[in-house]
């Protein structure tokens, strides 16, 4: 049972400083950025993760080199310029579990002329891929099979594309960025009207001065991106995840008598949805030391046990900014007083599992009383909850966002837990078991 990992105590109060693992948003948009650059772009602090290291993988099949030291954690990448790839016909790209790798780079694929194929693993090729299919398609871009709406899929560029005009009403940044990369290529000007989301994509290509504007709305965004002859190579220290960050965040906030800080985290405020929301519940989270890094905030996060929580009726707009951390956050319902009430989540069931599912089945495993539809739902916390049952975690995909959400709850409610496929954290945070034995935690 080497896969799974057995808990059966509570967490102890600790007072401690961490850093987490580094940013895979930002890890992976410098790599597909760096590809395009001419010349020598180095990242140092780069996240070594198995979606990471799928993306050099690809880019290095398009023919772009570098030199890769995962011990030390630095990178660089050679690029050849916009459109610099140089590959053989017929290769396939393997994205494995990275829905960001799988749709950013068929951005950056706009002028393939011959076919290349893309595959993933089981989860990724079960996710819907007509979000990337249907705007390429107005490009000139071209998918197939034709009418097929997952992976494997072969992608086919043109030599004649077309600028468009899009409306992105999903909040998906993964969208918003592949247009953005196939507007790069395109002459003329796309406009791109899309709903709030995360902004690293923009953020990178403003600091490298390429022509690219916004204008920021309540609601949306309106970006203007024209033909780019040329990128800068940029070298990078990669921040610390908050998404990462996240599941300390609330492990702190539900122990007791405990202090985290975590240093040099990325705080772009269209990622901080989670502090948003728990500090709205009565959690004690402090913003230390922000400054501004080539376009980005970074802060080190205080955060304190709170011994008493308050539901939330969750604000809509922190929908896209909280999008990667509700599971965690629904824990933090589960010991509120009152109901808590989160709606409009359709998109946690299109990400690795379908998490409102999950999230539903694991609290309801706990004796945590919920009322769902489609896609919302609404919980009724419990500030005395304490577990003394066995709970089997399994079968949950290879997600490993619903794997870390299980360790939390056992850390923070007790119980005796068994929790499979602990290799699922590997894709994004493999130090998230190390960081929680740093911090106390025991496991069997």
């Amino acid at each position: 049972m080497k896969n799974s990992i057995f808990i059966n105590k509570k967490i102890k109060s600790y007072n401690k400083k961490i850093t987490v693992s580094s940013d895979k948003s930002i890890s992976i948009r410098w790599a597909l950025i760096a590809s395009q650059a001419i010349g020598k772009s180095k990242a140092s602090n780069l996240l070594i993760s198995e979606d990471v290291l799928s993306t050099l993988n690809c880019l290095k099949k398009l023919g772009i080199k570098m030199n890769l030291n995962k011990k030390k954690q630095t990178c660089e990448i050679f690029g050849n310029g916009i459109n610099g790839f140089n590959y053989k016909k017929n290769i396939t790209l393997n994205a494995n579990n990275s829905g960001t790798l799988a749709r950013l780079i068929c951005g950056l694929l706009v002028k393939a002329k011959n076919k290349i194929k893309i595959i993933g693993d089981k989860s990724l090729s079960r996710r819907d891929f007509s979000r990337v299919i249907q705007p390429l398609n107005k490009f000139g871009v071209n998918f197939y099979p034709r009418f097929k709406k997952n992976l494997p899929l072969s992608i086919q560029g043109t030599d004649f594309l077309r600028p468009i005009q899009f409306q992105e009403k999903k909040g998906s940044a993964q969208v918003k960025s592949l247009l953005i990369f196939a507007a790069m290529n395109t002459p003329g000007t796309t406009i791109i009207r899309a709903k709030k989301s995360r902004d690293h994509t923009e953020n990178f290509l403003k600091y490298l001065k390429t022509p690219i504007k916004t204008i920021k709305k309540r609601s949306h965004d309106i970006i203007e991106i024209s033909e780019t002859k040329s990128i800068n190579p940029i070298d990078y220290k990669i921040p610390g995840d908050i998404s990462s960050a996240a599941f300390f965040i609330v492990l702190t906030v539900l122990s007791k008598n405990s202090k985290l800080l975590i240093k040099n985290v990325l705080t772009n405020p269209t990622r901080t949805g989670i502090i948003k929301i728990l500090k709205k519940m009565g959690a004690k989270i402090i913003l230390k030391n922000k400054r501004l890094y080539k376009g980005e905030e970074i802060s080190d996060i205080f955060i304190k046990s709170s011994k008493s929580l308050k539901s939330i009726n969750c604000p809509e707009n922190y929908n896209a900014s909280a999008i990667d951390e509700f599971l965690i956050i629904f824990l933090v319902a589960a010991k509120a007083k009152g109901y808590s009430y989160f709606k409009n989540l359709s998109e946690l069931n299109k990400k690795e599992s379908p998490r409102l599912e999950m999230a539903t089945k694991i609290l309801k495993m706990m004796g945590v009383k919920i009322y769902r539809n489609k896609d919302s739902i609404k919980i009724l916390g419990n500030p005395r909850l304490s577990l003394n049952k066995t709970y089997k975690i399994k079968n949950f995909y290879n997600d490993h966002r619903v794997f870390m959400m299980s360790v939390i709850a056992g850390l923070c409610f007790g119980g005796k837990w068994k929790i499979h496929n602990k290799n699922s954290i590997k894709t994004s945070f493999p130090e998230f078991l190390n960081l929680t034995k740093l911090l106390g935690a025991k496991y069997n």
